[in-house]
């Protein structure tokens, strides 16, 4: 096997950039954070995918996906989790460990491992770049981890604010409607503000469970202020 695409974090949106980049390979793994399983089934048509269950993918086709996984290309022993902070099990056996969840690229060795954090290549998450990731298996049972960065690609756009005034009520329904499965398609459209940012509430309600309205909002503003 020659390439192996690796992707995370896509929250139901899959690039055409990311689909060029992946033409060619030979499997795909994806970390989790999917949050629809038609993505997984237009992956499918590029190439054999095996994914993780990430904590924004709910209902029973998620279910279906396991929490780890362990697979073997042309003798590389690969181990997949969406939180690295979640592993309860002995992975020293694994050549490479694949995780998401942060959104932000990592690569880095761990004894004789190596690690590696695809980050998002899904929609923007404030000034977070778009990054995803391929390996290359050398003859030699050796492997190359190549970073690519597709953030480059977008232009820079104006943030979008919540309307004055009702910001703690709009945080507040999200975070009930989220409960009920409500689609982020449909939250947008009911509240009146874009898919993105709707998008950006409900990735910091699941990143900061057990936090009110007002420490979202607070926590959404100290983002926005790093970008």
């Amino acid at each position: 096997m020659g390439r192996i695409g690796v992707i995370s974090d896509t929250h139901g949106l899959l690039r055409e950039e990311v689909k060029e980049q992946l033409k060619g390979c030979q499997a795909i793994l994806h970390a989790g954070d999917i949050n629809r399983p038609g993505l997984l089934e237009e992956l499918s048509q590029i190439a054999e995918v095996y994914a993780v269950r990430g904590n924004a993918d709910k209902g029973d086709w998620a279910d279906a996906l396991p929490e780890t996984l362990r697979i073997a290309f042309s003798g590389l022993k690969i181990f997949m989790i969406h939180n690295k902070k979640m592993i309860r099990e002995d992975i020293l056996d694994a050549d490479l460990v694949i995780f998401g969840h942060s959104h932000k690229y990592e690569e880095f060795a761990q004894g004789k491992q190596r690690w590696l954090n695809p980050g998002s290549c899904g929609g923007r998450r404030f000034s977070l770049p778009v990054n995803m990731a391929v390996v290359t298996l050398d003859k030699n049972g050796t492997f190359q981890i190549r970073k690519i960065d597709l953030g480059t690609k977008e232009p820079a756009k104006r943030q979008e604010e919540l309307p004055e005034g009702r910001e703690k009520e709009i945080i507040t329904a999200i975070m009930k409607e989220m409960d009920r499965g409500r689609t982020v398609a449909v939250m947008a459209s009911k509240h009146r503000i874009s898919e993105e940012l709707t998008d950006q509430i409900c990735r910091v309600i699941v990143t900061h469970p057990g936090v009110d309205a007002d420490g979202i909002l607070n926590r959404m503003q100290i983002l926005r202020k790093k970008e």
